[in-house]
Parts: structure tokens; sequence; C-alpha cells
């Protein structure tokens, strides 16, 4: 496994552990979800409740793969096993990239722009400098619009352990704004 892939992870395990007690929970994902959903007002109620659903799946799946002792609780070393085997999350990452993908689309022109981009990633807790350079790196149009494609194959390939070098990286380095 390849280190960035840790280290995307370990990012990840932060940002989901929303409250900041150390661990992953149920609750954690709703109010996570909640924030995201709120940053995109303009999205439908089909939309919206996409996103929800995509939230509660992802965390249904691994709850239901990693906690090991059924105490309702992911620890990182619980969430590590996402880029140990990828294989057996990659139905409810597909449908988190979709989730949010398709929020971030609201008039389901296949672009999201940039602030719309923005709002949801910092509602899930990356630096803002980050997002921008992720944002960069998916090769936005000149009306500073990235694709729905692109974006939800960068959100897949950011749980993949084999892969390093990719645009999920930037949200990993330190903060350069």
């Amino acid at each position: 496994m390849r280190t960035e892939a840790v280290d995307r992870v370990r990012l990840v395990f932060t940002l989901f552990d929303a409250d900041g007690n150390g661990v992953i929970e149920a609750d954690d994902f709703e109010l996570m979800a909640g924030r995201v959903v709120e940053a995109v007002p303009e999205a439908d109620e089909a939309r919206r409740d996409a996103m929800l659903a995509a939230f509660r799946a992802f965390w249904s799946a691994l709850a239901g793969e990693l906690d090991a002792n059924r105490d309702g609780r992911i620890d990182f070393e619980e969430f590590k096993a996402v880029v140990l085997a990828p294989e057996r999350f990659d139905a409810a990452i597909g449908e988190f990239a979709d989730g949010l993908t398709l929020l971030a689309d609201p008039d389901g022109d296949g672009l999201i722009d940039r602030p719309t981009f923005a709002r949801a990633m910092t509602a899930i807790g990356f630096a803002l400098p980050n997002i921008h350079s992720l944002f960069d790196a998916l090769g936005p149009t000149a009306a500073d619009q990235v694709t729905v494609t692109a974006w939800n194959e960068a959100i897949k390939d950011y749980y993949r352990p084999d892969l390093a070098g990719i645009v999920g990286d930037r949200l990993v380095a330190s903060p350069t704004g």
C-alpha cells in the first residue's frame, strides 16, 4: 500500500470524525451530510436526498465491514481497511461520489462551478487552498467549471491504495495559501 493512500485515508478519517471525538460514528456522517447539503442550497430535493442516502450508505458499508466489535464506532486502525481492501467499498464509494457530484451540479448540465465545488468541499472540511488546487488540477473550462465525470473519478481514485500522484493528493498537501 502506498504511503500517499494512507495519508489520504488519514485525512478523510479526520474529516469524517465530524464531532472530533477520535472515532467515526453514524452521527458523524449525519452531521457532515447535513453540512454538505446546506452548502448547496440551490440543489433540488432529489439531489439533496441522494447525497444524504450516499452518506448513509457509506456509513452502513463501513460499519458493516469494519466495526469488528459492533460498538457503532470505527477507529483509525479499523478505517484503514478502506485502502487495504478497496474492492469491499467500491460500491459505497461510487455511490458517495455520485451523490456528491450530483448535488454539486444542481442544474444537471454535467459541470460544477468553482464556488459550488468550494462550498461542498469546505463543508466536508477540506482546506480552501487545497480545494482550489484540486479544482485547478481537474482542468476547469474557460468558464471556471469542472466536469462531473472528472470530479467523480477523482473521488474514486482518492481511495485507491495503488495510486500516487493523483489530483486528490492535493487535498492532503499542506495548504499553500
